[in-house]
Order: structure tokens, then sequence, then C-alpha cells
């Protein structure tokens, strides 16, 4: 989850912004190239990974835990749970449309593409690095609680 945040956060506050400041066809091949380039094993593993890890633990601490570590881990599936539907909802139909687009050397008009993607797709990535941020926060409460536990 971590890794997810860090991810989402690293867009927010570096990727987004310094592609803002660049014109419209290094933001469309940027994004163009960078969305290929995430296509890969390490990043499906950490997607889809995480919030599986999620249900793992809270099925583990549900049998032996605390009740109080278990609302923790269940909130932060439901924050995994949200950041993953705006990805899929949002993030990713906007990656397909800006790809559809086609090579930006021949895309007529740029502006329109660049901004039909950029403020939607920062949007949304804000609200699934908020959410994805804050399933790591509390998976680390859930974490703090299980270590406090008696016997442990």
């Amino acid at each position: 989850m971590g890794l997810l945040a860090g991810l989402f956060y690293g867009y927010a506050c570096s990727v987004m912004p310094g592609l803002g400041r660049a014109d419209d066809r290094t933001l469309v091949d940027a994004m163009q190239q960078i969305d290929k380039a995430i296509e890969n094993p390490a990043f499906f593993a950490t997607f889809l990974g995480a919030p599986a890890l999620v249900v793992w633990a809270l099925v583990i601490e549900r049998r032996s835990g605390s009740r109080e570590a278990v609302r923790w881990i269940a909130a932060a599936l439901v924050l995994c749970a949200i950041a993953l539907v705006v990805t899929f909802a949002f993030n990713i139909p906007l990656n397909n449309d800006l790809e559809h687009a086609g090579d930006p050397a021949r895309i007529a008009d740029l502006a329109r593409v660049r901004d039909d993607f950029e403020t939607p797709w920062v949007a949304w990535n804000i609200v699934r690095t908020l959410a994805i941020t804050a399933s790591f926060g509390c998976l680390a409460r859930a974490l703090f609680l299980h270590a406090r536990r008696p016997g442990r």
C-alpha cells in the first residue's frame, strides 16, 4: 500500500506539475509513453497484490486479533477499494482516450486532447492519492494495535 501511495503521490507532486509546465505535445507524448511503461509485472503485482494482502491481513486478524485492529484493516480495505474504483472508472479510461488520440505529431488539436485529459486526470489522481494514503495510514494503525496486543 505504501508503494501505491508513493506512486500516486509522485504523480501528484512532481510528474503532473512538471508536465503541466510543458507544451501540449510533450504532455501528450510523455503520458502515452508513461502509460505504456507502467504496464509491467512489478506494477501489476503491487497494484493487485496490495488489496489482496489487505484482505489476507483482515482474515488473519479477524481470527486471532483485536476488534479494533480489524476495524482499521477494514477501513484500509474500503479506502483501497475507493482508490481502485477511481483508477478503473476515471484514470484508466482517460489514459485509454489519450492513447486512442494517436501519435502526438499527427493530432490536429493537441490543446483539446490535453484539456480533455489533464484536468480530470489530475483531479482523480488526487482523490485516489488521498484514499490510498489514508488506507496506508489505517494499516499502520492496525499494525501498531496488533503489535501492542498482549502476548506479542
